[in-house]
């Protein structure tokens, strides 16, 4: 291990040849994201521009930041002040006592519009607060205009219930003769992230330990309803929209990123909207990055600074224009950003900031199982819902399967499953 550190310590001495020199009163920002050279240029230039402390911003890979943080603490020589990573990176520095409170810089983004689920992933399932949230992603809904006339009655699509979806669907069906909802259930697509972070968490309150609860049976029973209005080449599509910009679809879920040439087209066509909500709540799944600082920086005050400057609203709005990651506060978008931007961050803020968010996380510690860990959900889906198997001979089967990926892993729970001493039990 100690040559491993070592080697590990020298090549990054290499690499910092590569990399802008940092002053001795600089920051070292370092981050997993935006690594890109287009987007590292973007935040060095751009970005950080007006953010009033000297910062050098450096990128390195997610597999080698646990390893770059821990030789610095073994070393007891930090040079890095600020961390910038996703959630589930940023949980194992956590977990080794590598990063500083931040509850006070916490308090004050409170009142700056930043929604408390997204907060409250920021602690780790701990009482204080490891790291800030800056920017995100996730998955939405989108409709093509022309099927709001066919919403049930007293229906809102920005507070759409799974049985309003249903019905909305049916409703479509009846008066096209097409069925115009359509889900990325191909070999591509991200279909089993829709099971992960919006229709489990939204009818069992859980992923993982709620699996085979009595919610999730009645949860398959309701899906496999509204399955007689799901378009039939559902199960072809890797990218919803493609189906949307052709009209083969008029109702959609899918990542922002696999919507947006729809929306960019012909903007006007299109409403961009929360997923639907269960009974026990709005499920959802933000890819989110966030910001953390090394216990024993070198600058923390200054890196206090920076992150209080990459959250407020003009550098959040700054941020998701130059790099397509939108904010994580209540920010007002400029006049001039193409439509189809304002249509995602609209449907993004209103999701996270919903009464009945429920946040879902990215699965965190399976390593190479995360494959397995998906197609567990995905073959439940296809036995139930497709080949009309019994659902709870369905669920106690699949469940030894998704019991062999947690143990074999041993990953704790995650949000929204309660933590876990251990594996996540798959009750």
């Amino acid at each position: 291990m100690r040559k491993q550190i070592g080697g590990f310590i020298a090549a990054c001495v290499l690499l910092a040849g590569a990399a802008p020199a940092a002053a001795q009163q600089d920051i070292v920002f370092l981050s997993t994201q935006l690594r890109p050279i287009e987007e590292a240029q973007k935040m060095r230039e751009t970005i950080l521009k007006g953010a009033g402390v000297k910062v050098t911003y450096v990128v390195d890979e997610p597999q080698r930041l646990t390893v770059r943080i821990g030789a610095e603490q073994q070393a007891g020589s930090r040079t890095i002040s600020l961390i910038g990573a996703l959630h589930g990176d940023l949980l194992p520095l956590a977990a080794a006592g590598q990063l500083a409170p931040l509850d006070d810089v916490a308090k004050r983004l409170a009142a700056r519009g930043m929604p408390a689920s997204l907060l409250e992933l920021g602690k780790l399932g701990g009482a204080s607060q490891v790291y800030i949230p800056w920017m995100q992603a996730t998955y939405v809904m989108a409709a093509n205009k022309a099927a709001l006339p066919y919403l049930p009655l007293g229906a809102d699509i920005n507070t759409l219930t799974f049985t309003q979806l249903r019905d909305w669907a049916a409703n479509v069906q009846k008066a096209t003769g097409q069925r115009r909802l359509g889900f990325p259930a191909g070999p591509k697509g991200l279909f089993a992230r829709f099971f992960q972070g919006y229709l489990y968490p939204s009818y069992t309150g859980g992923v993982v330990s709620t699996y085979r609860s009595a919610e999730a049976e009645a949860m398959w029973a309701a899906f496999k309803d509204l399955w007689q209005y799901v378009n039939p080449n559902s199960n072809t599509y890797d990218f919803m929209q493609e189906p949307l910009a052709a009209g083969e679809v008029w109702i959609a879920w899918d990542h922002i990123a696999r919507l947006k040439d729809a929306l960019g087209a012909k903007p006007n066509d299109f409403v961009v909207f929360p997923a639907p909500a269960g009974p026990k709540g709005r499920g959802f799944m933000p890819v989110l990055a966030g910001l953390a600082i090394q216990k024993g920086a070198p600058n923390v005050a200054d890196a206090a600074k920076l992150i209080d400057y990459l959250t407020q609203q003009t550098t959040q709005v700054t941020t998701a224009v130059e790099t397509g990651f939108f904010p994580v506060i209540k920010a007002d978008l400029p006049t001039n950003m193409p439509p189809s931007v304002k249509l995602l961050a609209a449907a993004i803020a209103a999701q996270s900031g919903a009464k009945d968010a429920l946040v879902s996380l990215l699965p965190v510690g399976l390593g190479d199982k995360g494959g397995e860990f998906n197609k567990v959900y995905v073959d439940t889906f296809q036995r139930v819902v497709l080949r009309g198997e019994p659902v709870r001979a369905v669920l106690n089967a699949q469940a030894d399967e998704l019991r062999k990926v947690i143990d074999a892993t041993k990953a704790p729970c995650w949000a929204p499953d309660k933590p876990s001493q251990g594996p996540c039990p798959v009750n």
